[in-house]
């Protein structure tokens, strides 16, 4: 498992709804006139509607010659329907007469190509579906129409964010799980992982959190399949921890896809199984599968949010070799873009899916928290959201500290606050750093991810799982003020070393329980990290996961440029990554903050 936690300082070169809900139909082709001999099509279009609102999904095929831009038109039946907010097209409506045309990476239609758009709208009275479409001002005659429908989604959620599709991703079988929600989270029942409950319950009093949803983590092709069966008792596959949700009731699952090529090209402990150049194998052996799974019409009324490649784009803005402390393995990833093409067909597949939400992991504020890394690792994260077929309205929101031990936030060492004429700033912990907790990172990364074309409705995760630094070490108000330094040291709610620091850390607790909507532009505080599951192992143990043994795992490490040369501070005892380790479970329940009752 994860995770290598990088820092970058100063001077040091020192991220909308996912998925489209695609419907199938009958699709018919209709001649058309001499004048316009070279344009046929067909269009689909069904609708999942709610008390005054609905989703439209419409699929456009081309039976004629190539298109190299397109305009579908259409009518409304009743003049009291609207449309709202739209994707995958540039929408605009005059009466009741409604107009899409095609963005830049839709535009060429070959013979027999397909693209799909769709749109939230409102209505009142009644909600008849149209009956004609036209592209390019030629009549496809009504194409094909489906019921509209009452969604299947939690009622009490209204949606607010639509479904959209990857412009190179044909129509699926799969039929609509309902709406997309803006807020997969609010107001839904998360999904408990059984075999983490049982682990959590041979800990002394484990019970206290063992009902809460955690993360299933997919780290290597193996594990899609998993070997729990009538006949073993070995770990569940992706299949049946999603049959295991559905007899759970839960509304939503937490899936980390996480198995890039050259995966975490900057440590050891969380390498992976495949190499630099296994980018087909990723897409075939790996997402391909996933997808499959989750795309099974009998998990289309459960919301599945996949949490997209920890630990990847980042590195490719600060831990190449024209960084200190850089690896020649983040410049072959850069090189051959299979971090951004990964990414981007990951988007791009699973976001075909109508039940699916996708989060990109974004790092930390002690990663990419410095001027120098915070716009850049945003261009990244964009450049990825658009590669391989996949658009930004692929990508449902951002996750932040996953896996990772940086306070939410840190009430006594504010970056605004001076001590003698001197910004805190400057202080070895802060480092210069524009942010120094969690939530603020998030809220200011969110905004700036907005600036880069993503949706403005966009909602940011924080994983709390490992970040309460609760217990008897935690400061009560702020430090002496008899230097910067001694201000934030005595006052910091974040007791490691250094920042840098990632790795099974000594005096860590249980943060935040998992909470939806906690603050401003905030989806949820989750903890897709499992407490209790190592980041790495103490000393070298020979696997066959593929996992390294890494020296930031090492309690005796005295550390390297990338922490500031200081001690690990990692536990003792550690087993590889993703293994079940029960003393940092104990641990952490024993610093958790908020307490634990």
């Amino acid at each position: 498992m994860n995770l290598w936690r990088k820092l970058s300082g100063p001077r040091r070169a020192v991220a909308l709804a996912g998925a489209s809900a695609l419907v199938a139909g009958g699709l018919v082709t209709i001649p058309v006139t001499a004048a316009h001999a070279a344009t046929q099509c067909s269009v689909t279009y069904s609708a999942n509607q709610w008390q005054g609102g609905f989703t439209a999904n419409i699929t456009i095929r081309n039976v004629g010659d190539a298109l190299n831009g397109w305009t579908l038109g259409f009518t409304f039946p009743d003049a009291n329907q609207r449309v709202v907010q739209g994707w995958s097209a540039r929408w605009t409506q005059s009466g009741r007469n409604v107009t899409a045309q095609n963005e830049s990476y839709n535009g060429s239609l070959a013979s027999g190509g397909s693209t799909s758009i769709g749109f939230n709208g409102s209505w009142s009275g009644s909600n008849p579906s149209p009956t004609s479409f036209t592209i390019n001002g030629v009549a496809c005659n009504g194409g094909t129409t489906n019921p509209t429908t009452s969604p299947t989604t939690n009622p009490t959620t209204s949606p607010t964010a639509g479904p959209t599709t990857s412009p190179t991703t044909p129509p699926t079988s799969n039929p609509p799980g309902g709406p997309r929600v803006d807020n997969p989270y609010l107001n839904a029942r998360g999904y408990v992982n059984p075999e983490w409950k049982s682990k959590a319950e041979t800990v002394a009093g484990g019970n206290r959190i063992s009902n809460t949803p955690t993360g299933v983590w997919l780290d290597r092709i193996a594990a899609i399949e998993g070997t729990d069966d009538s006949q073993s008792n070995g770990p569940m596959g992706l299949r049946d921890h999603l049959d295991e949700a559905l007899r759970q009731n839960a509304q939503y699952i937490q899936v980390v896809i996480y198995n890039l090529p050259g995966r975490d090209c900057a440590a050891l402990a969380s390498n992976g199984e495949l190499k630099a150049d296994e980018l087909p194998k990723y897409k075939a052996q790996y997402i391909d599968p996933i997808a499959a799974i989750q795309g099974d019409a009998k998990y289309r009324n459960l919301r599945i949010i996949n949490i997209i490649e920890i630990d990847s784009l980042p590195n490719l803005v600060t831990n190449t070799t024209n960084n200190p402390g850089g690896t020649a393995m983040c410049d072959t990833m850069k090189a051959n873009g299979g971090y951004v093409q990964g990414v981007g067909y990951a988007l791009a597949k699973l976001g075909a899916i109508p039940n699916v939400y996708n989060y990109i992991d974004a790092g930390h504020h002690g990663w990419l928290g410095w001027d120098s890394n915070f716009v850049p690792s945003a261009q990244v994260l964009r450049e990825a959201s658009r590669a391989s077929g996949a658009s930004a309205a692929n990508v449902h929101g951002f996750i932040v500290n996953t896996a990772n031990y940086s306070a939410l936030r840190e009430p006594y060492a504010r970056v605004t606050d001076s001590v003698n004429g001197q910004t805190v700033r400057q202080s070895k912990w802060i480092d210069w750093n524009q942010y120094n907790d969690e939530l603020s990172f998030a809220q200011a990364f969110r905004q700036e991810l907005v600036r880069q074309g993503f949706d403005s409705n966009i909602g940011m995760l924080i994983d709390t799982s490992r970040n309460g630094w609760g217990g008897s070490a935690r400061p009560t108000g702020a430090g002496p003020t008899t230097s910067v330094d001694a201000y934030v040291d005595g006052g910091r709610i974040d007791r490691r070393i250094h920042k840098g620091n990632w790795c099974n850390q000594s005096g860590a607790g249980l943060g935040e329980r998992p909470k939806a909507a906690p603050e401003p532009g905030i989806d949820a505080y989750v903890w897709i990290k499992p407490p209790g599951e190592s980041d790495g192992s103490s000393r070298e143990i020979p696997n066959n996961d593929g996992k390294g043994f890494d020296r930031m795992c090492d309690p005796t490490y005295t550390g390297n440029a990338r922490n500031g040369n200081n001690r690990s501070g990692a536990l003792p005892d550690a087993p590889i990554s993703g293994a079940w380790f029960p003393a940092q479970l104990a641990e952490l329940m024993r610093n958790a903050y908020p307490p634990l009752s």
